[in-house]
């Protein structure tokens, strides 16, 4: 691919020496105040933009090469950059030929407009739900991290990235919030899990109101909305080729704050993340405390993008060094011990117990006795995934669509482990996919089990909800993974189930059953990121090119603990 090749110090070194100035005011995250939004955000969307073209991706930027350039000063490495579309090997966009647009989406575009939210008449995000019908509002009418990547990446694949830079730039000025739940006062990095726009129509004015877990159910502060922030970020750089923006002050402290709350150091021995219950999508009680799996790879994504778009100033190298040497720790860890296929999953039933010293195999104590009945019939022999928890004598063997599908976009998978997860799909398809895609999480847990780990969540009965359930804005991730992994037909499959039904149901949140056949019990209708959900799927699949803005390559230096995938010997 023609293009410039820029140094980063030449290109950085005027806006090394610009002294760093936030505009962000500190105003305690349970008030509601009009002034607080006094910062403009046509202040950054005035800047200009930079189409610069570069010959390499910028995640191209591998770690050793990194970890080298650490200790000769980083002088002198190339950044590069390729503006909107993937420098991956994926398939040209030969199914445009073929790929018939369905009736749905002209009604899905008309759905996710109609969700927009406006600030002081600048669109800044869109409500999670657009249920008039429900008598219950709750927060679904608030404006979420989370769910509102969907839907920013549908408008950056349909050219409209001033939403999306509108949005990155509110999110950040409330980062700079005090935030108190009760009276304790929470990290100075934590993004908000939500926020609200209020309008007054008399005085005319706006207001905001965020919510960084003072007022969720069960009170759990969000530790994925960062992640996200970070992701969306390099997200928006690649698809428009506009620097400018990742290279603000404000988001460059954006990113050194959350990086400072995930890399700090304290008592834990693992380079994984410790994370309480409801911190992620699944939001209530399900016994993924510890270290769950969709947390780790969001972690292990954020961190690698963080990598690529930090400035290589005094502050920016300090954490370059550390997000190095985290991301060499985590990457072993993970694919060493979270990984599951048929044959670690014979070795863990052969393993011997009360091990000490660093010769132990069984490291952290798994008792066999403890594995599941239904793991040995699930495992195929040519298949594997990423476990939900690894901890202390305790070993989740449940399958978690997010953290799996992130995994593979974010190279924490092996190009062998990515293949494996797929072949897995594929061969547990009903389990996993069913009549609605996609399974959150495999498989439900029940009965007693049900009441210890819920803590008797009715929401969250077998097969409903997080317990089970099939969400549609699953099918984005699941369409993303199969094209790196070369498999769109099963993306094309799943879409197929989804056509069959969305738009007929009206756009539900979730569906329950083994097979996803009903309609959640208490699932809202018009669910945004059901319906953003789906338009990403279906553009990806259209021009698979897109793919580059969520997918990072794989790091060739960072030699994998596991070559291949022991299932592929089967």
């Amino acid at each position: 691919m023609d293009g410039l090749k820029v140094i980063v110090d030449g290109m950085r070194s005027g806006m090394d020496g610009a002294k760093e100035t936030t505009g962000l005011k500190n105003v305690s995250s349970y008030c509601s105040i009009p002034d607080l939004t006094d910062y403009d955000l046509s202040k950054l969307l005035d800047k200009p933009r930079l189409n610069i073209e570069r010959q390499r991706s910028f995640d191209e930027r591998s770690l050793s090469e990194l970890s080298i350039g650490l200790s000769r000063g980083i002088e002198n490495y190339e950044s590069a950059y390729s503006p909107g579309r993937s420098v991956l090997d994926t398939p040209t966009s030969s199914a445009r030929t073929s790929f018939e647009p369905h009736p749905m989406v002209a009604d899905a575009w008309e759905a996710l407009r109609r969700s927009l939210v406006s600030f002081r008449g600048q669109p800044v995000g869109t409500i999670a739900a657009y249920d008039h019908a429900s008598e219950e509002v709750l927060n679904y009418d608030q404006v979420f991290v989370r769910d509102f990547v969907p839907s920013a990446l549908a408008f950056l694949i349909n050219g409209e990235p001033d939403i999306v830079k509108n949005f990155l730039l509110k999110t950040l000025q409330l980062q700079g919030w005090e935030k108190k739940v009760d009276r304790f006062k929470l990290g100075e990095g934590v993004m908000p899990a939500s926020f609200k726009v209020l309008h007054d129509p008399v005085r005319k004015t706006d207001t905001i109101v965020a919510d960084f877990g003072e007022s969720a159910i069960g009170r759990v502060a969000p530790v994925d909305s960062g992640f996200w922030w970070i992701i969306l970020l390099r997200a928006y750089t690649k698809s428009t080729g506009d620097l400018t923006l990742a290279e603000t002050p404000e988001c460059q402290k954006g990113m050194r704050l959350i990086m400072a709350l995930c890399l700090s150091e304290g008592f834990d021995t693992f380079p994984t993340l410790l994370c309480a219950d409801g911190c992620s999508m699944i939001d209530r009680r399900m016994g993924i405390y510890g270290y769950p799996i969709e947390i780790q790879a969001l972690f292990f994504m954020a961190l690698r993008c963080a990598l690529a778009m930090l400035k290589q100033d005094a502050e920016g190298k300090e954490f370059i060094e550390r997000i190095v040497k985290r991301l060499h720790a985590l990457s072993y860890h993970m694919r060493s011990y979270f990984w599951l296929d048929f044959q670690q999953l014979n070795d863990i039933y052969r393993y011997k117990t009360e091990e000490y010293s660093h010769t132990a195999v069984n490291k952290f104590n798994v008792i066999p006795d403890s594995i599941p009945e239904w793991v040995f019939d699930f495992m195929p022999t040519r298949g594997g995934y990423f476990v939900g928890n690894v901890s202390p004598a305790r070993m989740d063997f449940r399958w978690f669509a997010l953290g799996n599908c992130v995994a593979i976009l974010s190279s924490l998978a092996t190009p062998e482990q990515a293949s494996a997860i797929m072949d897995l799909i594929e061969a547990r398809w009903e389990e996993l996919v069913g009549e609605m895609p996609l399974k959150i999480s495999y498989p439900a847990i029940e009965s007693h089990e049900w009441r210890i780990v819920t803590g008797c969540d009715p929401k969250n009965t077998r097969w409903s909800y997080h317990n089970g359930g099939s969400w549609p804005v699953l099918l984005w991730l699941l369409t993303a993974a199969c094209i790196k992994t070369g498999r769109p037909q099963i993306a094309r499959r799943a879409i197929d189930l989804a056509e069959s039904r969305l738009l007929k149901d009206s756009w539900p949140e979730y569906y329950d059953g083994k097979l996803g056949r009903y309609v959640g019990k208490q699932a809202r209708k018009y669910q945004t990121w059901s319906i953003a959900g789906y338009l990403v799927a279906k553009m990806m699949l259209e021009d698979p090119s897109h793919l580059g803005m969520i997918s990072l390559e794989e790091d060739k230096q960072m030699k994998p603990v596991i070559k291949r995938s022991s299932s592929w010997t089967c």
